[in-house]
């Protein structure tokens, strides 16, 4: 950060008593001290010139520095930015990806099966597990116990397949190598890692919670599983984890923040390819 040092009263210039006169004018800088916060002043002292190399506009290239989208809300702005630029339009408005896989097109047109929901439903306690295990280490304090957290609510709705004779299958593929990958990156790298937390969560709590009532009205005769119910008002608990969020991004460098923001193509890769089970 660029601190101002204000020209003292006390500097010889303005001791001197044969200082007949001085005044300021800003003029072109000089090709030695042409470099960004540096600001030229000339002074004119017994009709001679004298350049003083100055850091006052050091404020003024803060201010032009490159600001990112939603940077002024807080980090969690930035990730939810480049989150909604990677949905279609028909998952959300703000979407500017091409349609390409079935997951993407509108909940309305899906054909889930009972036996497909309910690998998406496995392999996804597979993933909250995983999460919930990593927020109990120290790194991740912050975020253990939260009220977000999903598994509990999962093996409860998988209890309830059972009950209604649903053979329950083993964890895919897909779920395992998710699964492992996020323990990779808690250990190795968390604010990649903290980047799959936040669109993990903050998505099953918007488009999840409508995927999962849409699906419920195809295949469980509109049924509201527990995976889409929360103990506490949503809102705030959602609030209380965006501030836990952006307070530990505060620590991060701008390197680090855009490493973070880089790795939500893999978060919606590993996810879309989850959630395409649904129609398998």
């Amino acid at each position: 950060m660029a601190y101002l040092a204000p020209i003292s009263s006390s500097l010889t210039i303005f001791k001197n008593p044969q200082l007949i006169r001085f005044q300021f004018a800003f003029s072109p800088p000089s090709p030695l001290l042409a470099r960004p916060g540096i600001q030229i002043l000339r002074m004119a002292m017994n009709n001679k010139s004298v350049v003083i190399a100055s850091s006052t506009i050091a404020a003024g290239a803060e201010k032009q520095k490159k600001r990112y989208p939603g940077e002024s809300k807080g980090f969690v702005e930035e990730m939810r930015f480049v989150a909604m630029k990677l949905h279609t339009k028909e998952q959300a408005k703000e979407g500017e990806k091409e349609t390409k896989t079935p997951e993407e097109r509108s909940v309305s047109i899906w054909e889930p099966t009972v036996e497909g929901y309910l690998k998406f439903l496995v392999d996804s306690k597979l993933v909250y597990d995983t999460l919930e295990e990593e927020a109990t280490s120290p790194t991740y304090a912050e975020f253990k116990n939260t009220g977000l957290e999903r598994s509990k609510k999962l093996a409860i709705d998988l209890e309830w397949f059972k009950e209604q004779d649903h053979e329950i299958p083993q964890p895919t593929d897909l779920g395992k190598t998710y699964s492992q990958y996020l323990k990779d990156l808690a250990e190795k790298d968390p604010q990649a890692f903290i980047c799959h937390f936040y669109n993990i969560y903050f998505a099953h709590s918007a488009g999840g919670r409508m995927i999962g009532r849409k699906v419920a009205e195809k295949i469980l005769d509109g049924r509201e599983l527990e995976f889409y119910k929360w103990d506490g008002e949503l809102s705030k608990l959602l609030q209380n984890v965006r501030e836990k969020l952006n307070k530990v991004a505060e620590e991060w460098t701008r390197d680090e923040k855009n490493h973070c923001l880089e790795e939500t193509d893999k978060s919606f890769k590993y996810s879309g390819e989850i959630l395409r089970l649904i129609l398998s």
